[in-house]
């Protein structure tokens, strides 16, 4: 299905409708993945990784299961490790790099592309907003109104300590 204009907008980070039936069923489905990720308990390394593939529509192929367990979780080494609970509008302009590891109650607001680069750490609470709104109240106007966004990018071995929070634009190296 192409994407609409209305959804280019928010992704080169114009002011946008977010309340479109495009846009409400695409956070609708990010927030179902967050869902079942945050309340899958004690699950295998396998079935978090194919979670937190669900959540970001990331379609690379699982690899076949190998014979033990331990072999099988060293499969998912480089993958990164997302602690529950995770909290994310869309989930598709997420990206994460190799070895990430996010602690939990990580919020993204992901209006636009946030990228976290390899081997980068989170402590809980970490949020990243993308996300934000005309100053303008008479522009702003509640759900009726426009928002707009900036990419977040994150560079490789950063480290981010609990209740850090992140705004659209900002780039960290």
């Amino acid at each position: 299905m192409p994407m609409s204009e209305n959804k280019a907008r928010s992704l080169r980070g114009e002011l946008y409708y977010a309340f479109t039936p495009e846009l409400i069923a695409e956070r609708r489905r990010c927030q179902q993945a967050c869902e079942r990720y945050n309340t899958s308990g004690d699950v295998s390394r396998r079935k978090r990784v194919e979670m937190w593939r669900d959540i970001v529509g990331d379609k690379t192929p699982m690899p076949n299961p190998a014979p033990t367990d331990e072999e099988d979780e060293e499969l998912f080494a480089e993958d990164a490790w997302v602690e529950p609970p995770v909290h994310i509008d869309y989930g598709t302009n997420v990206t994460l790099g190799q070895n990430v590891f996010i602690n939990f109650n990580c919020t993204m607001l992901d209006t636009t592309k946030i990228t976290i680069g390899a081997r980068t750490l989170f402590g809980s609470n970490v949020s990243l907003f993308s996300g934000t709104h005309p100053l303008d109240p008479d522009v702003r106007n509640g759900t009726k109104g426009p928002e707009m966004g900036a990419e977040i990018h994150i560079g490789e071995d950063c480290w981010f300590g609990g209740n850090v929070t992140v705004l659209p634009g900002v780039t960290i190296e």
